[in-house]
């Protein structure tokens, strides 16, 4: 027995998701830290997203200027909507040797190579008198911040004895928003004395101009006394009490010469757009949607503006819902803004997208600077008449590169319940517009191509009827579909003498219906799926068909599927 192309299909999916998934594998090498002293450990954290085995990893290259202390692995599985992904992570502790700029390696994790990092180590800390177990102390990053800029607080406890109940006070500040930050605790070893450190940091956002006084803090804890004999029990000791001096920070005023309403202080800000569906493929009457991605290192993320998506000529925007969130990196918050927006263009021809020009304020260098995104212009095809309109999916666009740990994403997963919805309406939309195309090419077999339908043409009858069941049915998805079938089956002739797909509200020289149809698009084309309801769109279509049927008894075609600007 021959092998059938449907045989076939089953090995070339299961090839093809294989390759999907070699692609998709990912190590990356990150540091809990980028600045410490002699004498202080970090921690390594290698991180495979596939079959990588990292029991193969040779360390080797660590040694020339690093100590390795010790080293631990973990594993984690999640199933996102029937998708299973694994990770694996090694953690590495080291110790540096030597002062100045290091660089840990690329390190070749069974083939795959991570990215080098550099970190920087001072010399070692003064831990004071020997005599001193315990040591509290506060620091900023800088002595002078804009209003709403960054401003670091690294509050740290070295202990060189076991504590315990231990209690730091609330850090309480007037006029300033406070985040507190991720807190690491490493190994510091000091003239052959080891010490335990613990790192607390916050983010500190003074909200107007001034002086801006961070409080004492008060750190207090108890002494762990050590057995003395096998029936001591052991027990706590002295309570001990540490305060840190208070702050004294100066809040930089904004400059007057900015050149924006919207104040942005940080030491980096980036755009980015991101698309669904390649923009030189786009067509009239097909989606893509465009993703406006917003970085800002020390900003937070409700600190970045809205991209402004402005309908122009030859293109309709549907904005979603923005996607705010923050992430954390040694130099502090980042923020970041997603605004996405599916794109329909109304017309062939050349598309321009204009120029996006965002002002910021450099806080290391003093300036002005602006993130820019080019002007885009795009080539849009007419489309195919012969071709089903494209069915937009769940599926989100692709998420650019992002920093280890944060999820891709750059990637947000819609519940197993909703995706399955939005596959069953794909499919019976789409079954639905074969059945009315079949329809419509049976009923054409042996006329000319000049000649138009009618109201009572069975053709036009059964494509109608489909658009109210969907209607009837509130889905959107089936009812978008419906109508441009039934918009080509109303007039065949003229449609195809325009060589384009309508796009619904352009067709239709009525305000309720381009109103009812803006809506249709609106929840068609947004990321998540919103409640529609198709009975007033049922009714004016009704109401509408009827006076074309009155029209073209009194002989006036009215229907225009493609009416003059």
């Amino acid at each position: 027995m021959k092998p059938t192309g449907r045989g076939l299909r089953a090995p070339l999916l299961l090839l093809l998701v294989w390759m999907c998934s070699s692609a998709l594998a990912e190590v990356t090498a990150i540091v809990d830290r980028n600045t410490l002293q002699l004498g202080d450990s970090f921690r390594l954290i290698i991180t495979v997203t596939e079959d990588e085995e990292l029991s193969t990893l040779d360390l080797t290259p660590l040694q020339a200027d690093f100590d390795i202390l010790q080293r631990s692995t973990n594993s984690q599985t999640n199933i996102v909507n029937g998708r299973r992904s694994h990770t694996k992570q090694l953690h590495i502790d080291l110790a540096p040797r030597v002062e100045g700029s290091l660089q840990i390696p690329s390190l070749n994790v069974d083939g795959t190579f991570t990215r080098p990092i550099t970190l920087r180590v001072t010399p070692a800390a003064d831990m004071g008198s020997a005599d001193q177990p315990l040591v509290f102390e506060a620091e900023v990053d800088k002595q002078a911040v804009y209003v709403q800029g960054q401003l670091l607080l690294t509050v740290r406890i070295k202990q060189a004895i076991n504590l315990d109940n231990r209690t730091i006070s609330e850090l309480e500040l007037d006029n300033a928003f406070v985040k507190p930050l991720e807190q690491v605790s490493f190994q510091r070893t000091i003239n052959g004395r080891n010490w335990l450190v613990h790192e607390i940091r916050y983010a500190i956002f003074p909200e107007q101009s001034g002086v801006l006084e961070i409080p004492s803090q008060v750190f207090t804890a108890r002494e762990v006394v050590a057995r003395r004999s096998l029936f001591d029990l052991g027990g706590t000791g002295a309570r001990l009490r540490r305060a840190t001096d208070p702050i004294r920070i100066d809040v930089l005023a904004r400059p007057r010469h900015f050149p924006a309403s919207t104040w942005l202080p940080a030491s980096s800000l980036t755009i980015e757009e991101e698309w669904s569906t390649p923009p030189e493929q786009l067509k009239v009457g097909e989606s893509a949607t465009r993703t406006i991605r917003l970085r800002g290192e020390g900003l937070q993320g409700a600190q970045l503006p809205p991209t402004l998506f402005t309908p122009g000529d030859g293109v309709k925007y549907y904005p979603d819902q923005p996607q705010i969130d923050e992430l954390e990196n040694a130099s502090g918050l980042v923020g970041v803004r997603e605004d996405s927006a599916a794109l329909v263009p109304t017309r062939a021809g050349l598309l321009v997208l204009p120029e996006i020009r965002l002002p910021w304020w450099d806080t290391a260098n003093n300036r002005v600077r602006y993130a820019t995104l080019p002007e885009r212009t795009i080539d849009v095809g007419a489309g195919s008449l012969n071709l089903p309109p494209v069915l937009p999916t769940n599926e989100t666009a692709p998420v650019a590169a992002r920093a280890p740990g944060t999820s891709q994403t750059a990637t947000q997963a819609i519940s197993a319940g909703t995706s399955g919805w939005w596959q069953l309406s794909t499919v019976a939309a789409l079954l639905g517009w074969l059945a009315t195309v079949a329809f419509f090419l049976y009923g054409r077999r042996g006329t000319t191509a000049t000649s138009s339908s009618t109201p009572d043409d069975p053709n036009e009858t059964a494509c109608f009827n489909a658009l109210l069941s969907a209607c009837k049915n509130n889905d959107p998805l089936a009812a978008r579909n419906a109508l441009r079938a039934w918009l080509l089956c109303a007039q065949p002739a003229q449609a195809a003498s325009n060589n384009r797909p309508p796009t619904l509200d352009l067709e239709l020289q009525d305000e309720t219906l381009r109103s009812l149809c803006a809506e249709l698009d609106a929840s068609v084309f947004g990321k998540q799926p919103t409640p529609w309801s198709g009975a007033a769109l049922a009714q004016a279509l009704g109401a509408y068909r009827s006076r074309q049927k009155k029209n073209r008894k009194a002989g006036a075609n009215t229907l225009t599927l493609y009416p003059a600007a």
